[in-house]
C-alpha cells in the first residue's frame, strides 16, 4: 500500500494546476473541433491564391480574362447559415467549377468585383462584364462571371464555348 500525505494548502495549489491543465486541454480541443477546414490552394489546378490583387488579377488569368486592375467593388459579406433558392442556385454554380459554399455557411468573405476587359463579344461593354470572387482567408472559395446588365448573365469562372448548355450559362 503507497500513502500520500499533503497539507491542505498543497492540495488546493495542485487542485487548481490541475484544474487549469483540464480546463485547457478541452478548451483547445473545443476550438480546434469548431475550426473550419482551409480551402484547398489550388482546385483542379487552378491557382485560388487570392491575397494580393497580383494574385487576384493573375486568378483572371488563368481563364484567359484580362482584368482592370482597379476593383470595381470590394466588401465583406457573410454567406447566409440557410441558402434560399437563389443562394442554392448560386452554389450550384460553385459546384460546377469545382466549389462548395456548403463549408462555409455562416462565414465572412471578402468580395472582390473586377471588370473584364476581354469577353468574347463584348470587349466595349463599358464595365458590364464583371468577374467576381468569394475571398475566405486568402483563398478564393467561389464567383462567378457575370453582366450586370438586366438582362444579363452569369457562369462558371470558364469563358462558355458556342455548344454550352443552360448549366454553364445562368441567368442572373
Amino acid at each position: 500500500m503507497f500513502v500520500i500525505s499533503l497539507k491542505s494548502d498543497k492540495l488546493k495549489k495542485y487542485g487548481i494546476i490541475a484544474l487549469a491543465v483540464i480546463l485547457t486541454v478541452v478548451g483547445g480541443i473545443i476550438y480546434v473541433s469548431k475550426q473550419e477546414a482551409l480551402p484547398a490552394s489550388t482546385v483542379g489546378g487552378i491557382n485560388m491564391k487570392a491575397t494580393t490583387n497580383d494574385e487576384r488579377i493573375a486568378f483572371f488569368t488563368q481563364f484567359g480574362y484580362e482584368i482592370n486592375p482597379e476593383p470595381c467593388e470590394v466588401k465583406e459579406t457573410v454567406i447566409p447559415e440557410e441558402f434560399d433558392e437563389v443562394y442554392s442556385r448560386y452554389n450550384d454554380i460553385q459546384k460546377q467549377q469545382g466549389l462548395d459554399l456548403e463549408p462555409f455557411k455562416g462565414s465572412r468573405v471578402k468580395y472582390w468585383s473586377y471588370e473584364i476587359l476581354n469577353y468574347p463579344g463584348h470587349e466595349n461593354s463599358d464595365g458590364r462584364i464583371r468577374g467576381n470572387l468569394l475571398i475566405y482567408n486568402g483563398i478564393i472559395v467561389g464567383g462567378d462571371v457575370s453582366d450586370i446588365a438586366l438582362d444579363g448573365f452569369m457562369h462558371t469562372f470558364f469563358i462558355p464555348s458556342e455548344e454550352s448548355t443552360d448549366l454553364s450559362t445562368q441567368e442572373s
